[in-house]
């Protein structure tokens, strides 16, 4: 099953800082959106395309313009939303602090500040619908609560193969309506999550680990190399094998 890579949209008038971006976010196969200069263009490109994610440079233009498309993002709370700029004075931040953003990244940046904070705020963003801490009012019923037992479980046996059958018992609905709500309340389906969650592992143990990627392909449970290979290739874009040589290359 084919995976939608997550769009991101990029609010940066410097255009070598811009294509720095880009590449570094292509990489771990986002869609990546430049070349917006304005608060006014980068909302109606929101409007447009719905991204996963923003990326502002607070000055836009020698102008704080980027905390105006802050405001409107936080207006709409539907969209995360992450700075990226060289302005670090208390006034600035206290400005920032103001419009709520999900993370801040301060240039000069190195690659694993931008991969980290964009894959951390889009696991958050992912997770919201299912986290009362996090919502502005009480769930009205119990399945948030319910779902967030289902992606513990998940989690907790992501080096397993992991029956559907199992997840659902979990929560004493029949299968179809539990994969409605888990849709619903993830974006996603039960199999694509589980899918993306082990092939998210994979990619730590290719880079951190000597592991070889039959092995890791059976510490995490799949049928096969080639079944692990090729679901690896649709989610990344690559192989597990090139994704780690690209890895090995010194930044």
């Amino acid at each position: 099953m084919e995976t939608t890579k997550q769009l991101i949209l990029v609010v940066e008038d410097e255009i070598i800082i811009a294509h720095d971006i880009r590449q570094i976010l292509e990489a771990e196969n986002y869609e990546v959106i430049i070349g917006i200069r304005s608060a006014d263009k980068a909302i109606r490109i929101i409007e447009e395309r719905n991204p996963d994610l923003v990326l502002i440079d607070i000055n836009l233009n020698q102008d704080k313009d980027g905390l105006n498309l802050g405001r409107y993002l936080l207006a709409s709370d539907r969209i995360p939303y992450v700075y990226i700029t060289s302005n670090t004075d208390r006034i600035t931040i206290d400005e920032v602090r103001d419009t709520r953003p999900d993370g801040f990244i301060a240039k000069p940046f190195k690659p694993i500040d931008i991969t980290t904070t964009v894959s951390i705020v889009l696991n958050n963003a992912r997770h919201r619908a299912i986290d009362p801490k996090r919502m502005s009012t009480e769930p009205e019923d119990d399945v948030p609560f319910r779902i967030r037992e289902t992606i513990q479980y998940i989690n907790d046996n992501i080096t397993e193969k992991i029956e559907l059958a199992d997840v659902v018992a979990l929560t004493r609905w029949k299968t179809p309506h539990f994969i409605r709500l888990f849709t619903k309340h993830l974006g996603m389906t039960p199999y694509q999550y589980i899918l993306r969650r082990k092939i998210e592992r994979a990619c730590v143990l290719l880079e951190e680990t000597n592991l070889s990627s039959a092995d890791i392909a059976f510490e995490l449970g799949f049928h096969s190399y080639s079944n692990f290979n090729s679901a690896f290739k649709k989610i990344m874009g690559i192989t597990s094998d090139s994704y780690r040589k690209k890895k090995q290359v010194p930044e």
